[in-house]
């Protein structure tokens, strides 16, 4: 009988040099690094060099691949006109899809199937332009919905607090630059996760980077990969305060209802990565002065760990965080699509430079061959049959 993996657990598919969960310090590691030293050091900017080039940045590097970025930041009237097509009211990792894919067909125009591939340089400029990209997509979309014009990049801002500026017109504090930065950072890696295989999976086949990123942002839309984020936020909704936990938690469990923000299929001991986030959200908690959010947060992960022995996830913490800051639950999974487009890149370059084409099989477990009512055999199908019989 055939030994089925279903979801691949357990399945090693290929080698990556970008990323890893040691089983030993159950830490993330990004090309080497513990992304919590990551988050508490740098700028994203350089683990984006570092996730593309394998070592983190010299000083004259960063400012070379900041240089670059910012010549790229602005909304491209081209793409904020598809936007506008997107109905208000359909999901915003729509909007960011549309909007990726046509920024690939801008890029790509005239290029036949094989061309449009790309050189590794080629792809690398296709990464950054991307990552450039994407703030303005993800804060548009969030304006937009509220009715409100899009605001020009500034040249003066680092990525993350640029984002935050394009989002809300007001230059922010440093505080919530910190925490949105350290945030993005967290979200940036995560190996063969669903979303980074499926562009593996894509380039594998020698299509280009901007398909290979629209079909992870697909991946990425699902509430068991990156909308868990919005569940969170959902729940915490529902809840309304840390009182209501037990009472709500009982239903909940008795419903047999998913509790998003909790278990993941890497780590056994808890996200390595949500004590970094968890401490981002104290100091936006204590900024904005909004205790009751983390006695709400504590009071559901006391009671949910103490009851099933399963841990939060890095979507726990960040989804409270970024409703603090002021970003629509909606907005959430595409702000993940900003940080995560340097994994995805990453992955995307090194499949496409010791490539095999993704193809594995199937257990069949539908009907024998058999006829059609009606169709009477020719001369082909006897011969098919002959052959058959003959090889048998």
């Amino acid at each position: 009988m055939t030994d089925i993996k279903k979801g691949l657990v357990g399945v090693v598919v290929d080698e990556t040099a970008v990323s890893k969960v040691d089983p030993e310090t159950n830490s993330l590691l990004y090309r080497g690094y513990p992304v919590q030293e990551l988050a508490a050091t740098q700028p994203f900017e350089a683990v984006a060099h570092l996730l593309w080039h394998g070592e983190l940045p010299t000083d004259d590097e960063l400012a070379t691949l900041r240089a670059e970025e910012r010549r790229h930041r602005a909304l491209a009237p081209e793409v904020k006109a598809v936007i506008d097509l997107v109905p208000t009211a359909a999901h915003p990792m729509d909007e960011v899809r549309t909007a990726v894919s046509a920024l690939g067909a801008a890029e790509l125009g005239g290029l036949s199937a094989v061309a449009s591939g790309g050189t590794a340089e080629q792809n690398l400029d296709r990464s950054l332009r991307l990552f450039a990209a994407l703030p303005a997509i993800v804060a548009y979309g969030q304006r937009r919905r509220r009715g409100l014009e899009a605001i020009p990049p500034r040249d003066d801002l680092d990525y993350a607090a640029n984002l935050l500026w394009m989002t809300f017109g007001e230059e922010p504090h440093p505080v919530v630059v910190d925490a949105f930065n350290r945030s993005m950072i967290l979200y940036a890696e995560h190996s063969f996760n669903a979303s980074t295989f499926t562009a593996r999976v894509v380039t594998s086949t020698l299509s280009d980077l901007y398909s290979a990123v629209t079909a992870a942002i697909g991946a990425l839309k699902g509430p068991l990969h990156g909308g868990a984020n919005e569940a969170v936020l959902d729940i915490f909704d529902e809840i309304g305060e840390a009182s209501n936990v037990v009472p709500w938690l009982d239903d909940a469990l008795a419903q047999k209802r998913k509790i998003m923000g909790f278990g993941h299929r890497v780590y056994k001991r808890g996200d390595s990565r949500v004590p970094t986030m968890r401490a981002a959200l104290e100091s936006l908690v204590a900024h904005y002065d909004r205790p009751e959010v983390l006695e709400l947060y504590t009071a559901l992960e006391t009671e949910f760990v103490n009851r099933k022995g399963i841990y939060p996830n890095l979507d726990y913490p960040s989804g409270p965080a970024y409703s603090l800051i002021g970003f629509d639950t909606l907005t959430f999974t595409p702000l993940f699509v900003a940080a995560r487009v340097t994994g995805w890149t990453a992955h995307i370059m090194e499949q496409a430079a010791s490539n095999a084409l993704i193809r594995p099989l199937s257990a069949y477990t539908g009907p024998a061959q058999r006829r059609v009512p009606g169709y009477e055999p020719d001369e082909i199908d006897r011969e098919i049959a002959e052959r058959a019989e003959e090889s048998a």
